[in-house]
């Protein structure tokens, strides 16, 4: 079977926060930016990785979704519990460095962690949960 990722989606509450913390902190290239009434979803990628992206997505945006189930997004969005992106670098504490300069949130210092990773996290303007492993 030939399988690859290649999107995943993440929820968003502030486009412009989002694409600033992705764009502008992370690094990552913006392959798609659609506005559809109040509506907003943005692709990034990181550089070189066109085939791989993340459509940053309004919660509004989920099809099938009741007002409180939306609202029960929101929330565990907000407590950095709905959603976990796992990113990786060859070099932990200067990607550490850079996220610490800017606005985000520092959930954990690069840690070496018991199950054998070198890792950090931080969440993103919208409270997802962004751990960035070392790769050795």
């Amino acid at each position: 079977m030939d399988l690859t990722i290649h999107q995943t989606f993440l929820p968003h509450t502030n486009p412009a926060s989002s694409l600033a913390f992705y764009r502008d902190t992370l690094g990552f290239e913006v392959h798609n930016d659609v506005e559809y009434g109040d509506l907003h979803w943005i692709t990034v990628c990181p550089p070189g990785q066109p085939g791989t992206s993340i459509v940053l997505h309004p919660p509004a945006a989920v099809p099938g979704v009741t007002e409180d189930e939306r609202r029960t997004i929101t929330e565990m969005m907000a407590k950095g519990t709905y959603a976990t992106l796992i990113l990786a670098t060859t070099d932990l504490d200067g990607v550490f460095d850079r996220l610490q300069a800017s606005d985000a949130e520092v959930v954990q210092e690069p840690t070496e962690q018991p199950y054998g990773v070198r890792d950090c996290a931080f969440r993103d303007p919208a409270g997802n949960l962004i751990r960035i492993q070392e790769r050795r």
